[in-house]
């Protein structure tokens, strides 16, 4: 048990201790005290190692404690409630819930006062596997677990918690071998005992005993995933198949790219459009010009022989004026001198 109410120098522990203690005022792990101004004076301790439980100071009448939040908000006891928590009205609440059964009896909403080792006797008990879905019992199982639920909730009732009064064919006496070694995981009769976790919590069940008759939410959950992992790899292979045109699509294509001719690659020329690159061409062209002075440029292969930065074609030097009118006229020169053409006029008048 996790948490318990304490009154000094009286035990109220049902629960055998695994190691002996002495006694100690106030308790390990006490989160609450409470002491009467009676005399005697009588002191009480909580006492919640796990601290999962909670202290709420009601003013209200003993009897009308049920009536008041939170516990109104609990669904009816399996001892105290016999009149409400019917077959009937069990059968309606299994039926309204799409929930693993053993989840559904854990939540204090539905039905108060079971608790995670209870849920998993009443369970064994009625033969269901705690993973089932709710909805999916038969009209056996839920008759089955209405009488189950009633059995060992009043037999714990009755038996003031006592394991040791339990009855032997109780899965209570043989479940808690878990994690420890060389203990057998085994009722007496040679069936394995598993452990699952439902609704957050660790249960114990023996496979041969409990069978899956209906949907369960781990069968639901694999089958998912399977379903996940066949639509990943059919997408897979979408993705590795090559996309090709239809035959007679394709044809017509190459068709097409026969008839149109090939296109040729203009050079791409780039001139300075800003007054800052106009600037500074007119530079580049002045100191090129004045690196090939002095040099002979009417030799045949005086072009090709002035480079700059990397074999780089250097323009050819204008010519003088003498020199352009002891050259023959070119088809330029031979234009009509109407034209207005300022180099052939100055041409025809450097010939007179």
């Amino acid at each position: 048990m996790a948490g318990w109410w304490k009154i000094r120098d009286l035990e109220t522990a049902y629960y055998k201790p695994t190691k002996k203690e002495e006694p100690t005022w106030p308790p390990k792990y006490w989160k609450f005290i409470l002491e009467t101004s009676d005399d005697p004076k009588s002191e009480h301790a909580f006492v919640d190692f796990r601290r999962f439980g909670r202290i709420r100071l009601v003013d209200c009448a003993a009897e009308e404690m049920r009536n008041v939040s939170p516990l109104k908000e609990n669904g009816p006891d399996p001892v105290a409630d016999k009149d409400i928590l019917t077959e009937e009205w069990l059968v309606q609440k299994l039926q309204s819930k799409h929930v693993p059964v053993k989840a559904l009896l854990l939540d204090q909403a539905n039905i108060s006062g079971i608790g995670n080792w209870v849920g998993d006797e009443l369970l064994y008990n009625a033969k269901i596997h705690p993973e089932q879905y709710s909805n999916t019992l038969s009209p056996a199982q839920m008759k089955q677990l209405h009488e189950s639920i009633h059995y060992v909730c009043s037999t714990a009732v009755e038996l003031l918690a006592e394991s040791d009064r339990f009855p032997e064919e109780w899965l209570f006496k043989h479940r808690w071998a878990k994690g420890k070694k060389d203990a057998p995981q085994r009722l007496p009769n040679g069936a394995k005992i598993k452990f699952v976790t439902v609704g957050g919590r660790t249960s114990a069940i023996v496979p041969s005993v409990q069978k899956k008759t209906g949907e369960v939410a781990a069968d639901v959950k694999e089958r998912d995933s399977e379903e996940e992992e066949n639509g990943a790899e059919e997408d897979e292979v979408e993705e590795q198949k090559p996309k090709s045109k239809p035959k007679r699509k394709a044809q017509e294509d190459g068709e097409e790219d026969d008839q149109k001719p090939a296109s040729k690659k203009k050079p791409n020329k780039k001139t300075p459009t800003t007054s800052k690159g106009k600037k500074q061409a007119r530079k580049d062209e002045e100191a090129i010009t004045a690196q090939v002075d002095g040099v002979d440029t009417s030799h045949p292969t005086a072009e090709a022989n002035i480079t700059v930065n990397g074999g780089k074609k250097l323009p050819k030097p204008k010519a003088t004026k003498s020199e352009e009118a002891s050259k023959p006229p070119t088809k330029s020169s031979k234009r009509d001198e109407s034209s207005g053409r300022r180099r052939s006029a100055r041409i025809s008048t450097n010939g007179k």
